[in-house]
């Protein structure tokens, strides 16, 4: 899952340090999940699992937050790999972009399941009531094609399609970040850094665009 053109590779073993690394990458994208089953399984037993008065926000909060924090650092890749020239950091964009869209998926579970408790025809009801939940299933809805394409088999069978449809990662952040500043309403700085943050990654691959077009202008006027 990335907007970069596909560029499918021969298999080769992976090194111990690169397996090492991404381990440490599952890890920490899976540490969020654990913390949180572990909280609600406290909540459950015991009603004290530090999930706040409003166990059911706190949780959806959560998975939503880690889903848009993945999904920047799924842009952030590129923009580290070029300032770093590290090709290697781009063996973990996929990893990070389907993690985003895991958390997204449990986010959206969540407020079917606890918060609609069940009644989910309801959701298309709130989807044309409340904007907010409009745009967050939006990019929930965009991140599906990207996540069933996000192997080396659909690269080779989509070519050139594979890059425009994973394009679409850019109006998903966009929505996710949109969907996270409305649901605020009042304080929002947070939802503001994010935007911040989302605005700095793709006004740098606006900069490079247009510095690549510049370039190809000057070598063909000269």
């Amino acid at each position: 899952m990335s907007s970069a053109k596909p560029t499918p590779t021969p298999r080769r073993r992976a090194s111990p340090a690169l397996i090492a690394a991404k381990t440490l990458v599952h890890l920490l994208a899976l540490t969020p999940a654990a913390i949180l089953a572990w909280q609600i399984r406290a909540e459950y037993l015991t009603g004290s699992g530090g999930l706040g008065a409003d166990p059911v926000a706190e949780i959806e909060h959560r998975l939503g937050l880690w889903a848009l924090r993945l999904l920047l650092l799924t842009l952030a890749i590129t923009p580290l790999r070029q300032l770093s020239g590290q090709p290697v950091l781009l063996r973990f964009r996929r990893m990070l972009g389907l993690y985003a869209f895991a958390y997204a998926s449990l986010h959206l579970a969540a407020y079917l399941v606890l918060d609609l408790r069940g009644y989910w025809t309801q959701i298309f009801e709130e989807i044309a009531k409340r904007p907010y939940i409009t745009v967050g299933f939006a990019a929930w809805l965009l991140l599906v094609p990207l996540a069933l394409t996000s192997t080396q088999g659909m690269m080779r069978r989509l070519g050139r399609l594979w890059g425009r449809l994973h394009r679409l990662i850019y109006a998903i952040a966009v929505l996710a970040v949109l969907h996270f500043w409305w649901l605020v309403k009042s304080d929002v700085r947070e939802p503001a850094l994010y935007a911040a943050i989302l605005a700095a990654l793709l006004g740098w691959r606006l900069w490079k665009r247009l510095r690549a077009l510049s370039a190809r202008r000057t070598a063909a006027a000269g």
